[in-house]
């Protein structure tokens, strides 16, 4: 008998954990209103028109190539993927002055191939369709995992997480989707940015 109640108990702490609820204040992501198209990273299949003012020698229209990479005149293979295009053109720049006196360059992404790769939202793990979609401005948690049909019956909706990278780090912040679906609770609800991925746990059984 005291067998039975013992799993029972263990049984309604396990469901008590599933089915809690968050309270207290949540950190908001960083840069969620901050994104701009300026932000934009060059991909591999962009093309870039770098040009050396005076110089036309130097100033070439070239593709990023599957390492990532561009080859310019005097300074070879310069590595541009997952710059900006102002961040790429300070790196010409540096790299030329070793030949050129006072260079002065500037970039730009002429055929963004890779933009919409970059410019996507992902929801995966326990939904009923994992979903990777072009990212809409205005867009928000429950927006995204409502069009992937929303958690599946193995969730673990509270554990979820919202992964952005920010200053080239990825940071990690809570999603209460439980909270969010069945109680409005919609503090966690984050407005998303390109590039955001959420995902949702399975139960630990």
């Amino acid at each position: 008998m005291w067998r039975v109640f013992i799993y029972l108990t263990m049984a309604l702490f396990a469901l008590a954990g599933c089915t809690s609820s968050h309270y207290g204040p949540i950190e908001q992501p960083e840069e969620a209103l901050a994104f701009s198209p300026e932000d934009y990273r060059i991909g591999v299949g962009d093309n870039l028109a770098i040009n050396v003012w005076r110089d036309q020698a130097l100033s070439v229209t070239v593709p990023v190539r599957p390492d990532g990479k561009i080859s310019m005149p005097l300074i070879g293979d310069v590595l541009a993927a997952d710059k900006t295009a102002e961040g790429l053109a300070d790196e010409i720049t540096t790299k030329l002055e070793k030949y050129v006196r006072n260079p002065q360059v500037t970039v730009i992404i002429t055929n963004p191939s890779s933009t919409d790769f970059q410019h996507r939202v992902r929801v995966t793990g326990a939904v009923r369709g994992p979903q990777s979609i072009p990212y809409r401005q205005g867009m928000t948690v429950l927006d995204l995992v409502l069009m992937a049909g929303g958690p599946n019956e193995f969730a673990q909706p509270n554990a979820a997480k919202l992964y952005r990278r920010v200053a080239g780090e990825v940071r990690v912040y809570p999603i209460y989707l439980r909270d969010i679906l069945e109680r409005g609770n919609l503090e966690s609800n984050y407005q998303l940015l390109p590039g955001d991925i959420v995902t949702v746990p399975d139960r630990a059984f």
